[in-house]
């Protein structure tokens, strides 16, 4: 696995008390510092965290690009692209949507141009089923608006026959844990850790948690793992561990949900450290990882977010020294022998936001 110069591949942190005594609402410092959301104070700076064995550790997490505060998008009706296609009978079109974190106006931009949205932002694509794959939320400048959208959408689309329907991501574990259990100690396993420090170091945003409401706390607390459909095998993580809690996709949802419900800070922590797992369909035995999932739970092909394109592929981190430019993402990212679609375009690092009609034309 390629890696740049003293900076080893992207992933979360799961950050502890020793790494830093936290203060109100801090963020990221580094080459890829991200904008400062209203009422964000400047951060300290942290030495790298000792990993838990048998998970990936993480570095200062994603590089981020500053876009300003969010905008709403206007669409010029005269150019405005057309609906989804719609059937006659049966389901309407799928599509995905890779990690939003919190980038609202490239969501509805995405949203828009497959026509799934109108200029008002309201549903204009009938039958069409849409799934968001998690990671709505933090290093982005509106994650709550983000959630929003969802959530009207959902009603939207199923009062036109369709749906929008969306996955949990160890995001949205993060930012539950940060809002019940704050600074409570939990055993992460390399040190006493909070969820409050990990929120913080992996994007969090105190314009989202002052805007937090229980309605989102329960929508979130309520999201699915893992769904087949069409064949495709939806999940937020590139990790085999979702098969430690169940054998069947309905059994994995349901632990998922009761771990959540019994709110047990070690056990919520658990989950989202293994949520936080990445690259297991990348490099060697990479295909035979995604096989596991597909023979216990369903599908053809496994569909993800979570793990950026660009880290993927190699074009950010690399060992020759070059400065820092930004990834080309046109597309999902086909991988794993064909088994594996990768759908995190890297809108955090200046990517894309991804928005996919499946199943992908050959």
């Amino acid at each position: 696995m390629t890696q740049g110069a003293g900076q080893g591949p992207e992933v979360e942190r799961t950050a502890t008390l020793r790494d830093f005594r936290v203060p109100a609402y801090v963020h990221e410092t580094g080459p890829y510092a991200q904008g400062t959301p209203p009422g964000n104070a400047a951060p300290p700076v942290h030495d790298p965290l000792d990993p838990p064995a048998g998970y990936t550790p993480t570095q200062r997490d994603l590089p981020v690009i500053n876009r300003g505060d969010t905008l709403q998008v206007t669409v010029d009706p005269a150019t405005a692209p057309a609906p989804a296609p719609v059937p006659s009978t049966g389901p309407g079109p799928l599509f995905v949507v890779g990690d939003v974190h919190g980038y609202l106006e490239e969501l509805i931009a995405a949203l828009r141009e497959k026509g799934l949205i109108d200029a008002a932002g309201h549903w204009c694509a009938g039958t069409a089923r849409l799934w968001f794959l998690g990671d709505f939320t933090d290093r982005g400048p509106d994650g709550i608006g983000v959630i929003d959208l969802v959530m009207r959408l959902s009603a939207e689309a199923a009062a036109s026959g369709g749906y929008c329907k969306a996955l949990m991501g160890n995001h949205e574990l993060l930012l539950l844990g940060a809002k019940r259990f704050g600074d409570t100690p939990v055993n992460s396993g390399a040190g006493t850790a909070t969820f409050q420090a990990a929120w913080l170091l992996n994007g969090g945003q105190k314009y989202d948690m002052d805007r937090l409401q229980d309605h989102h706390l329960q929508w979130m607390a309520r999201l699915d793992a893992v769904e087949e459909v069409d064949g495709h095998l939806l999940v937020h993580s590139d990790t085999t561990a979702y098969l430690d809690y169940g054998d069947s996709i309905e059994a994995v949802n349901d632990t998922v949900r009761e771990t959540i419900t019994r709110n047990d800070a070690d056990e919520v922590w658990d989950l989202f450290r293994k949520f936080t797992k990445r690259f297991s369909f990348r490099d060697e035995g990479g295909a035979n990882a995604v096989r596991s999932l597909l023979d216990t739970y369903g599908g053809t092909r496994i569909v993800h977010g979570h793990s950026p394109i660009p880290y993927l592929l190699g074009e950010v981190g690399s060992e020759d020294g070059e400065e820092h430019r930004d990834p080309v993402v046109e597309g999902p990212h086909v991988y794993a022998d064909g088994l594996a679609i990768a759908m995190d375009g890297g809108v955090t690092m200046a990517g894309k936001l991804l928005v996919q009609q499946l199943p992908l034309e050959s």
